[in-house]
């Protein structure tokens, strides 16, 4: 059997745990710059908000109804997925993590699923105070449906289809727009052939769904037939690009902000890769202005270059996409946005050195980059940093609705006065 865990209205949850008077009160959490509503409460859904929605649109509405807004928190956020995961991780060897809320968990010879389910849901309730709902299956598919009910309609917030009962009604239930892997494009598709149900796509014939949605539709409807087709991955494939950008808190014209803005963005890709213990062949740094305000005049810069040997080097990196950035940039232009892309990753002890490599400079600067990364990691992000990256910038995400770091900075760690 195959657990899905996922974390209730994980954003919103986490504002909670650290404000109690939130509970019960529509929240809504917003995009990078205050632009659009990425996350929801319970309640914020019943007043409608949507997802993907600017929130000037939705002003009167927020003020009506009392609606919390945060901006993004992504350290605090961050923080509390790594202890919700690291007691999933406790519970069982075997786990995908599949994103920041929600992790797959092999059940396998486990007697009573629901049992551990309980437990497990209890343990991380109690802990971290952040509420999860398990869906258990044969299947991962089947396991999101089971999630999904689970989720909506189980007062107990777990559900596991073990028996062709449970897992007939949980298909006549769920809609075909509701079936993982299954996007907007082919659901049209789907309910044009009026089939609406999960139940209806598992009665359709197999040969036609191969010839309409390829292999992994038909992958798709053979897992909800109980057939297992997707493993527990875990050891997640390599990326084949990181991308690290950003859109300005303000628009700017100086190139001393897009500068300052690219090196930051350069050193957040060497971390990364550090972190996943990779290097990258080539680098790329984009700039643009704003698509919607400037379209007579908009400009799209973007440039790559290859490095001689594959690297994670921060510094090679800022020098590279500094070096980059001066093609590109036009002076007297209102960019809104930046970024850099690393690209052709490969593992670090599968670089192929150049004649001319200096391999004592190389060694060097790579005990360098692991010593900035210790401190960083144990003081904070940046507390050692490159020069070109600012102190102040000006160009920084704009997040007027930011709550404290509860759990990743000192200064806003929680006081309780007795």
């Amino acid at each position: 059997m195959i657990a899905l865990a996922d974390c209730n209205n994980f954003y919103a949850s986490c504002e909670r745990v650290f404000n109690p008077k939130l509970k019960n009160k529509p929240i809504i959490v917003l995009s990078n710059n205050d632009g659009c509503i990425i996350a929801r409460s319970n309640e914020a859904k019943a007043l409608g908000f949507q997802m993907g929605e600017p929130v000037f649109k939705v002003r009167k509405i927020i003020e009506q109804n009392d609606v919390s807004v945060f901006s993004t928190n992504f350290a605090l956020y961050g923080d509390m997925s790594n202890r919700v995961m690291s007691m999933l991780s406790a519970a069982s060897p075997e786990i995908e993590i599949y994103s920041i809320d929600e992790a797959f968990i092999d059940f396998t010879g486990i007697d009573n699923s629901m049992v551990l389910a309980n437990k497990i849901r209890e343990d991380i309730k109690k802990s971290t105070g952040i509420p999860v709902s398990i869906g258990i299956a044969k299947t991962k598919t089947l396991a999101k449906i089971a999630n999904h009910i689970a989720k909506k309609r189980m007062i107990g917030g777990v559900l596991c289809l073990d028996s062709p009962k449970k897992i007939d009604h949980a298909l006549n239930k769920t809609l075909i727009s509701d079936i993982w892997g299954i996007g907007s494009r082919y659901s049209k598709m789907l309910f044009a052939h009026n089939i609406q149900t999960a139940k209806d796509f598992i009665g359709i014939n197999e040969r036609w769904v191969l010839e309409k949605m390829t292999v992994v539709g038909l992958r798709t409807q053979q897992e909800l037939k109980g057939y297992k087709h997707f493993s527990i991955d875990t050891n997640p494939v390599w990326k084949k690009n990181i991308c690290t950008s950003r859109s300005f808190g303000i628009k700017t014209t100086k190139l001393k902000d897009i500068q300052e803005s690219v090196t930051s963005h350069a050193v957040r890709c060497a971390e990364k890769l550090r972190i996943q213990k990779a290097c990258a062949r080539y680098i790329s740094v984009l700039v643009q202005t704003d698509p919607f305000k400037d379209k007579k005049d908009y400009y799209y810069g973007y440039k790559s270059v290859s490095f001689d040997t594959p690297t994670s080097d921060t510094i090679r990196m800022v020098q590279a996409a500094n070096d980059i950035l001066k093609i590109i940039y036009k002076k007297g232009l209102i960019y809104k946005k930046s970024g850099v892309i690393v690209g052709d990753i490969i593992p670090e002890n599968r670089v192929q050195m150049n004649f001319f490599d200096n391999g004592k400079s190389r060694i060097r600067r790579k005990g360098l980059c692991k010593a900035i990364d210790k401190i960083n990691q144990s003081m904070g992000r940046d507390k050692v940093r490159i020069l070109g990256q600012g102190f102040s910038p000006s160009w920084g995400l704009k997040r007027e609705k930011l709550s404290p770091c509860y759990t990743t900075r000192w200064d806003d760690i929680l006081r309780v006065d007795c």
